[in-house]
């Protein structure tokens, strides 16, 4: 690891104003990517600017129809939060199923949507519930905010504060694990949105990140049951491929995760 300055702003004020004076630093939240990254000499930031001590940045509430989180709060907050649990219980226990208790303990949801890591569970959750990204400065759907592998709409020096889910009339959640990183080698996230609109997402499988199944999507909103997508073939060339599965496979997993979402959808 390359030598670094720790800074811990109060605000984002002074987050902002500590980016500007070490235009090479980095924003940390839950660090389980960053800081990897720089043991392996993979990055090298001048700087670490903490926004565990920013305010206003954490907290769970319902207001209305929508559900805002607050971008440094915990996984394990999240999937123990009885308001969760009460307006949208899968977003509880997917949240649940993230790594292992010592990330869940450590990560952030706002650090994860911000990562936009290819695997990350709560892109799924975000794209199925057509959530809003809130940052510093603006506010960004779901659907333009994540824009590839590890890439987001967010701008240099830009900070999400928050993330607001509309509370869906149901939604499921199914993912097929890596047995050893517990990461998913394919996630299925299924919402029937308040208005009536029905949103597939995918994490894990694309070879770019995030994507939603429209055609899925179409089938389910005239009937909303596993056997009204049995026979959707999904294509294998937009698939990722690895040591751990293949196209072939993850397009399989994609299928079979989606009829498991729509079928466990509460």
């Amino acid at each position: 690891m390359y030598a670094f300055e720790y800074l811990k702003p109060t605000s984002i004020k002074e987050a902002k104003a500590m980016l500007a004076d070490n235009p090479d630093g980095k924003f940390l939240s839950g660090g389980h990517t960053l800081l990897p990254a720089m043991k392996l000499r993979l990055a090298g930031p001048s700087a670490l600017i903490d926004l565990s001590g920013v305010e206003g940045m954490r907290g769970i509430e319902r207001k209305g129809d929508t559900l805002v989180i607050g971008a440094f709060t915990k996984h394990r907050e999240v999937a123990n939060s009885d308001v969760v649990k009460a307006a949208i219980p899968t977003l509880a226990e997917m949240v649940g199923t993230i790594g292992d208790p010592a990330v869940r303990h450590r990560g952030t949801i706002g650090g994860s949507i911000a990562n936009n890591d290819p695997s990350a569970d709560y892109a799924a959750a975000a794209m199925a519930l057509g959530a809003t990204i809130v940052t510093d400065s603006r506010r960004i759907a779901a659907d333009d905010f994540f824009t590839g592998l590890f890439s987001t709409a967010l701008e240099e020096g830009e900070i999400v504060t928050a993330v607001e889910f509309p509370i869906p009339k149901r939604m499921g959640y199914q993912k097929f694990r890596n047995p050893a990183s517990r990461y998913a080698l394919c996630g299925v996230a299924v919402a029937e949105t308040a208005s009536g609109e029905v949103r597939v997402s995918v994490i894990g499988a694309g070879a770019d990140g995030v994507f939603r199944m429209t055609e899925m999507e179409t089938a389910l909103k005239g009937n909303f049951s596993a056997d009204a997508i049995k026979d959707i073939k999904v294509p294998t060339d937009a698939m990722a491929s690895d040591i751990h599965a293949d196209q072939d496979y993850r397009a399989h997993l994609v299928g079979v995760m989606a009829r498991r979402a729509v079928a466990a959808a509460k």
